[in-house]
């Protein structure tokens, strides 16, 4: 059994007395007809229960009136990270304003390339992207435009950053001022866009920063000392246990995310080992949650959400054809010490 049908722009244009044409300009460029008959027009529409066919809209317009955000790991890792829920928000905020959706782009059937092959979206904003990547030229031969957040400045891919290796050098020197060099480094697993051991991926740049700072004090990690998860609070809580069974353990924990960090200290707490008495943690975000939990947490502070906003903009004055300032946008980074970090004393 058939349900009601749908009305159409046809019933609109006999109800109302106006063409098709004119229906179709009143829900798809009303600048083109007079604000009376425009009103005239949706009122009818309205009364009729009338709701026009995104994808018909879209196709009349040749634009999607979406901005994709391509998400850096599989959806179970990407929303269980907060500085990437953070991103989202600024970017979210942009697209709102420019009466734009916000589409979230996981890797289809485990490939980046095959989503943005797919993706029905106007522009991309990506996590962690180099320009010699397979995505750039598909992006490209689809005329996609693109900026990207923590990936390599180039001329010829609009990027927002802050300096990942310099803030990671800056987070360590403050450690091994405090008297540690009995350190465990948490790093990070390349998203879905780098390759393995790719120089210019944002682990590989906090990893130099903090290997810069070791070898100016002639100290270096043991590859032991570098382990290396996913950015979330369960691989967190998982790297916490996983030292914890260390017969000797380290006097301090750097991680290269806030979130796995405050895993590691949920970790310690369950185990009753002290913070940062018995045992310091260091992260890098600045997510809320960081100076939130107790004792609140040594961290990297970079604005996620400004990148997020930064790069929307950008992006939306690529659509709209307006020359950007910069193809490249740094954005500062401040190092906040709070409770976790203690002094350390041989």
């Amino acid at each position: 059994m058939q349900g009601p049908k749908r009305p159409t722009i046809n019933d609109i244009a006999r109800e109302s007395g106006f063409s098709k044409t004119a229906v179709s300009f009143a829900f798809n460029d009303p600048s083109r007809i007079s604000e009376k008959t425009c009103q005239l027009i949706r009122e009818t529409a309205e009364r009729l229960g009338y709701i026009p066919d995104p994808m018909a809209r879209n196709f009349s317009l040749r634009r999607h009136l979406s901005i994709g955000f391509l998400l850096p790991q599989v959806v179970q890792y990407s929303l269980q990270n907060p500085y990437t829920m953070q991103v989202i928000q600024g970017i979210g905020t942009v697209c709102e304003t420019h009466g734009y959706t916000l589409t979230l782009i996981p890797p289809l059937h485990k490939s980046i390339t095959e989503a943005v092959r797919n993706a029905a979206v106007d522009g991309l904003i990506t996590m962690g992207m180099q320009v010699d990547m397979d995505i750039v030229s598909v992006m490209q031969t689809r005329l996609l435009p693109y900026v990207t957040i923590d990936g390599t400045p180039d001329e010829r891919m609009p990027s927002v950053n802050i300096q990942d290796e310099q803030a990671s050098y800056d987070l360590m020197n403050l450690v091994l001022s405090s008297g540690h060099t009995e350190i465990v480094v948490i790093a990070l697993s390349n998203d879905a866009f780098a390759k393995e051991g790719e120089a210019d991926s944002v682990p590989s740049k906090r990893m130099r920063g903090f290997n810069r700072a070791l070898s100016e004090r002639n100290l270096q990690l043991d590859e032991q000392n570098i382990l290396v998860c996913e950015c979330t609070l369960e691989d967190g809580k998982r790297m916490g246990k996983l030292i914890l069974q260390r017969a000797h353990r380290p006097t301090c924990v750097v991680a290269m995310s806030d979130i796995v960090a405050i895993g590691c200290m949920l970790s310690f707490k369950e185990a009753f080992v002290q913070v940062p008495s018995e045992i310091s943690v260091v992260g890098f975000d600045d997510i809320d949650e960081a100076a939130c939990i107790n004792p609140s947490l040594t961290t990297v502070s970079q604005p996620a959400k400004e990148k997020g906003r930064l790069a929307a903009e950008a992006l939306f004055r690529i659509l709209n054809k307006e020359e950007l300032t910069s193809a490249h946008m740094e954005i500062p980074y401040t190092i906040i010490r709070r409770e976790s970090l203690s002094d350390h004393q041989d």
